[in-house]
């Protein structure tokens, strides 16, 4: 995978992600302008989770305890280069799960202060926000839908660290609806997969769920009632048939995902005009996170932005998912701005991109949640 970048010095970065239940790492080199994946190392947790019908924290960071350097050595490997050959070590230091993302962050200080490379903290988001540039080149600025498990929000992102949010969920992310939505009707983890396979033999028409929020101004969105509406479409049936048949199921998640689909597309029409208004010389808008992958949500983006002249990029589907090429490429684009962080670098759960808009709903203790 490459992608054009500005005509920066050769570099070479060393990516470790960490923030949920994915352990990773990446090596992504820049030659003559030209950024390019070397290697990229997953090794996901889904079994470790199975039996809990999601993601369970202390499973999660014991594993990236015992990964993370067995990644780190394999991206190395595959890449064909060593440790000293590497410019700088880039490391998702947030928002995250908090023992997964200190992990990431005390082997990338580990490997910073026995090798004095230079360390990057990266927020995790960030490295969604600019894959299609890795992938496809997008030229500032662009309109991304950042749509994953835990976010949802539509941002304009102007540079590696200039993002204005327009627009997101005020509850539930995509990606959490489709979660919850597969243990309600009894699929499998994790739900976005298999609610969309379990969606291709379904009718959509049988059911009808709310769209929240349309009828509303604004780039808002909002999933819960439709998570709520789903539930009762379920226990109605099951009242009257004492269970869920396949065809149920199919149905169920039919309706499920082409609501989620149109409210996507129709908040995405109101963000796109929003950034139109900016005058952009080259339109372009971006999806990314695991809920990209959908391939309706993607047909049904797609289409609309074709009916409104404008670029549409979709990073592959291994990119989609949480992966350390992300962190590597964002790191090297803030290596580029000249940021550096030092071994005080923190892991932080919560870590906005915007922060100069109000919190979306809320905040805690540790600062604002998106």
């Amino acid at each position: 995978m490459t992608a054009m970048t500005q005509d920066f010095k050769d570099l070479r970065i060393l990516g470790i992600e960490s923030s949920c239940d994915d352990t990773a790492a990446a090596i992504v080199s820049r030659q003559m302008g030209v950024a390019k994946i070397n290697s990229s190392v997953v090794m996901g947790q889904g079994q470790l989770h199975a039996a809990f019908g999601g993601v369970v924290p202390e499973i999660a960071a014991r594993a990236h305890a015992e990964r993370i350097d067995l990644c780190v050595e394999q991206a190395l490997s595959d890449a064909e280069v060593e440790l000293t050959d590497v410019d700088a070590i880039a490391v998702t230091a947030g928002p995250g799960l908090i023992g997964g993302v200190v992990s990431g962050v005390m082997c990338a200080k580990g490997l910073s202060a026995a090798t004095g490379l230079p360390l990057i903290g990266v927020n995790h988001l960030a490295g969604h926000a600019l894959t299609p540039r890795l992938t496809d080149g997008l030229v500032y600025p662009y309109l991304m839908l950042l749509v994953s498990g835990g976010h949802c929000q539509f941002l304009i992102v102007d540079g590696p660290t200039a993002f204005t949010r327009i627009g997101g969920t005020i509850d539930d992310a995509p990606g959490e609806a489709f979660d919850k939505t597969a243990r309600l009707l009894g699929l499998s983890q994790p739900g976005g997969p298999h609610v969309e396979e379990a969606a291709k033999d379904g009718d959509a028409s049988r059911f009808t769920l709310p769209r929240p929020l349309l009828d509303r101004p604004g780039c808002d969105m909002s999933f819960s009632g439709l998570k709520t509406a789903l539930l009762r479409a379920r226990d109605s049936v099951v009242s009257e048939k004492d269970g869920l048949t396949p065809q149920d199921q199919a149905d169920l998640s039919a309706a499920f995902q082409r609501a989620v689909a149109e409210i996507l597309t129709r908040k995405s029409q109101r963000a796109i005009e929003v950034y139109l208004a900016k005058k952009p010389a080259v339109p372009g808008f971006a999806v990314a996170g695991g809920v990209a992958a959908n391939q309706e949500i993607r047909q049904a983006l797609m289409a609309l932005c074709k009916s409104k002249g404008l670029t549409f990029t979709a990073p592959p589907l291994a990119l989609c998912t949480d992966n350390a090429a992300m962190i590597a490429y964002a790191g090297l684009e803030l290596f580029d701005t000249g940021h550096r962080d030092d071994l005080t670098l923190s892991a932080r759960p919560r870590w906005p991109l915007d922060t100069a808009s109000a919190p979306l709903f809320g905040s805690g203790k540790k600062g604002p949640k998106a």
